[in-house]
């Protein structure tokens, strides 16, 4: 019974569709107006081309990425809707259609006119249809860009301030409010010494309590700063942008605009370089064409991306459903299929709702360093609803694994929210020197690192409660920031006694799994440094029979011992000192 319902639904369509055939066929005029239709939309393609390919080399492609996009999706479908209406307006006007009555069925409820008209209504939904399906994306975009330029701005505030900024923007934003009474980790006499200078004021402003809380507060000076900040940050990109096209850049030659291989990057792209750099200047020709598109090719596609083909589904199925095209009869006729297809692909199913389990419990994200149980240690390059590639640290390898898999294995993530690593170094010392003064000269070595250890940017790698840059009035670096738990370092362990050596473990927390490899090469040399300053020995690892040389050397051991004691009294003992510390 089902059966012949969906053979009767689908012989109506056709039989709907061959009366429409016999009506083109029997008039010029409907023939001449179809053709000026096809020419006409082929028309506008061309043009539609030309346009776009003009407007991707305009400044304001460049300076308001938004607005061309918006632009360019929008001129295609409103001259398409155009010719279209024009059409149906012609031919209804015309009464092309006087005498065609007997070509449409008896079964068939519309007129020949009223067929047209639904055909071409039914193109201009389409079109509709497709242009809002683009139009979203672009506006999801645009307003995630917009609150993520707020967030900018807000660690510019923050920094007080950017390296690029043209003058010091900041202060003619805000004006510091200074404490009304001695902050904590001041003196009452070193507080009002700083107040009476306007030096001694940027000394205080600077100021970080051991907590890493600024003192005193903000006035702000103008009306909006954050439009203030934005038209600052717009003349910069203007001036990136006439550097690139003028030659007066690292290239030494003039950038072109439009290329398929961007030279040139717009200022939403140039502010993400800016945000993935630490907000340091952008040198205008500094990249290599098409850096950009290089750097994001292997990220996922977002919700936005593939937002435009649901919409356009659901736009096709509304129309077809109004053409009167049942579709439960239709679903029903295609089951079959689509249990086979399902079938077929199994496998591939269970891997993408595995990729939307990761995405949507945010188990791991690119970037994110990460340890499998067959025991593979890399960074999540890609997660695709397929595979996932996880790539090596050192850059050796890539292991290549189906998503499925990784809801069911046990996974260790580095780099989830609690962002903080112990870096260890062990070591062994001579049964000779005091273990006392050993602990003590290994804090001052952890002490050392502390301060020491950077990156390239400037940046600790070694995590602590308050940036050593602020006892420099300067902004603090980032090593402070987002610490969950408590943390009290250098940690300083006497683990046990070993054959030949008094063994000790030093450990320090790092911001990341990667940082730990350089803070311990760092801290192995401060080490080697420190013990040699203070005659703390390394045995070999050998049997040494002692023959009347044991006194020799305990006395020259004894000769730094004063400077030792002062170590300690200096850095302490660390948590050594103290009973009953928790592992």
């Amino acid at each position: 019974m089902a059966e012949e319902e969906i053979i009767s639904a689908v012989s109506g369509q056709v039989d709907q569709f061959q009366s429409i055939y016999q009506l083109l066929g029997s008039s010029e005029s409907l023939q001449i107006a179809f053709t000026v239709l096809v020419v006409g939309i082929i028309g506008i393609v061309v043009v539609y081309r030309t346009f776009s390919r003009w407007v991707r080399h305009q400044k304001f492609h460049y300076v308001r990425p938004h607005l061309s996009r918006f632009v360019r999706v929008i001129v295609l479908p409103v001259f398409g809707i155009v010719l279209i209406t024009s059409v149906n307006f012609y031919i209804q006007s015309f009464s092309l259609f006087d005498g065609n009555d007997s070509l449409v069925s008896e079964e068939n409820s519309l007129s020949p006119s009223e067929t047209f008209a639904k055909i071409l209504n039914t193109i201009n939904i389409l079109v509709i249809g497709y242009t809002i399906a683009h139009l979203i994306p672009i506006i999801l975009t645009k307003k995630e860009k917009s609150n993520l330029e707020k967030e900018d701005f807000e660690i510019w505030k923050e920094s007080r301030g950017f390296l690029d900024d043209n003058g010091d923007l900041f202060h003619k934003c805000y004006k510091w409010i200074p404490p009304k009474s001695t902050p904590e980790d001041m003196t009452d006499e070193e507080f009002m010494k700083n107040m009476e200078t306007e030096e001694g004021k940027k000394i205080l402003e600077e100021f970080r309590t051991a907590k890493g809380l600024p003192i005193g507060s903000y006035e702000q000076l103008v009306k909006d700063p954050f439009e203030e900040w934005k038209k600052s940050e717009r003349k910069k990109y203007l001036k990136y942008y006439d550097d690139c096209i003028s030659g007066n850049n690292q290239s030494g030659k003039k950038l072109r605009t439009g290329q398929e291989i961007e030279e040139i990057f717009p200022i939403d792209v140039w502010r993400e370089e800016k945000r993935f750099n630490g907000f340091d200047p952008i040198i205008a020709g500094c990249k290599p064409p098409g850096y950009a598109q290089r750097k994001r090719k292997d990220l996922p596609k977002s919700i936005s991306q593939i937002l435009p083909l649901g919409i356009f589904v659901a736009v096709v199925l509304g129309v077809v459903n109004w053409w009167g095209v049942d579709l439960i009869l239709l679903a029903t006729a295609t089951g079959g299929l689509a249990i086979g297809i399902g079938l077929a692909l199994q496998e591939t199913m269970q891997s993408y709702f595995a990729y939307i389990v990761i995405r949507k419990d945010k188990i791991f994200a690119e970037g994110e360093r990460v340890q499998l149980d067959t025991g593979y240690n890399g960074y999540v390059h890609k997660i695709t609803p397929r595979v996932t590639f996880i790539r090596n640290a050192l850059n050796e390898s890539y292991a290549i694994i189906p998503t499925r898999q990784l809801v069911n294995s046990q996974i260790i993530n580095y780099s989830k929210e609690i962002k903080i690593v112990p870096a260890t170094v062990d070591v062994g010392v001579s049964y000779l020197n005091n273990p006392r003064q050993v602990a003590a000269i290994l804090v001052k070595v952890g002490k050392r690192a502390m301060k020491e250890v950077i990156d390239e940017k400037g940046k600790h790698l070694i995590r602590q409660q308050r940036c050593p840059y602020l006892d420099k009035n300067q902004p603090s670096c980032g090593c402070d920031k987002d610490i969950h738990v408590d943390i009290n370092q250098p940690i300083v362990r006497f683990n046990k006694f070993n054959d030949s050596a008094l063994d000790f473990s030093l450990w320090v927390y790092v911001r990341d799994y990667g940082a730990q490899f350089k803070v311990k090469t760092s801290m192995r040399i401060i080490m080697y440094e420190e013990f040699k300053k203070y005659d703390i020995r390394i045995p070999w690892p050998i049997r040494t029979i002692y023959q009347g040389d044991e006194k020799r050397e305990y006395d020259e051991i004894n000769k730094l011992d004063e400077q030792r004691n002062k170590v300690i009294d200096k850095y302490g003992l660390g948590d050594l000192g103290h009973g009953n510390s928790e592992e």
